[in-house]
């Protein structure tokens, strides 16, 4: 069971930093509600914050410290990742492309407002986190921290990974809230080509650099 103590609240303040730090997450977020407005953003968020519970669950069974001793397993999970943030890059790209291949009224409307299928953005954000092996480093690092030997480490890790689901889904709805409320201000049909390819570009050089770290 879960007590208040200094313990839990130095667990949230290092949640909290974690959580507000820009990263894959985010990018992801903000692509999506651009795309298909806030309930895209926000199912999006919910699929990455889904992925959390695996990854606690993973670290409670000791599952994380096997994949992350065994280089092979390892290897796969990041390259697995990279990949994904890779298509992810060019899914944007494409998207970019595509804006600037039809005509002005066209461009206008059509790309930021095509309604995209719940599952789709829930996939999406749930593979963008279970794919991303410092998600997994860090559970495997942070959460046995805080988790009371003489207690039960699943319940413990299921509850603190709650504890981080709410967090994230306030911050990365919030978020998404933002960027559907501006979206007019990116509404010139050349600035969405841009910000579509620059969050391509990102997705592609993240996905790179995972690759090769």
């Amino acid at each position: 069971m879960i007590v208040f103590t200094d313990l839990f609240w130095a667990y949230l303040a290092a949640i909290t930093l974690l959580t507000v730090t820009p990263g894959v997450d985010t990018l992801l977020v903000m692509r999506n509600t651009g795309r298909g407005g806030l309930g895209d953003g926000c199912i999006t968020s919910a699929g990455i914050c889904t992925g959390l519970f695996i990854h606690a669950t993973l670290s409670a069974l000791g599952i994380s410290i096997l994949l992350v001793e065994t280089a092979w397993a390892f290897s796969a999970l990041k390259w697995a990742g990279a990949i994904y943030l890779v298509w992810l890059g060019i899914s944007s790209l494409r998207r970019a492309m595509a804006q600037g291949s039809g005509g002005p009224g066209v461009e206008t409307t059509a790309p930021d407002r095509r309604r995209v299928p719940a599952m789709t953005a829930f996939r999406e954000g749930l593979l963008s986190n279970v794919l991303n092996p410092k998600t997994a480093l860090f559970y495997m690092a942070l959460l046995p921290q805080f988790i009371d030997p003489a207690g039960n480490a699943f319940q413990q890790s299921l509850i603190l990974a709650g504890v981080h689901f709410l967090l994230a889904m306030l911050w990365q709805c919030g978020l998404a809230w933002v960027v559907y409320r501006f979206r007019g201000i990116g509404a010139h049909p050349r600035l969405r080509k841009a910000l579509n390819a620059l969050t391509g570009g990102f997705f592609v050089a993240i996905g790179a650099k995972l690759a090769t770290a």
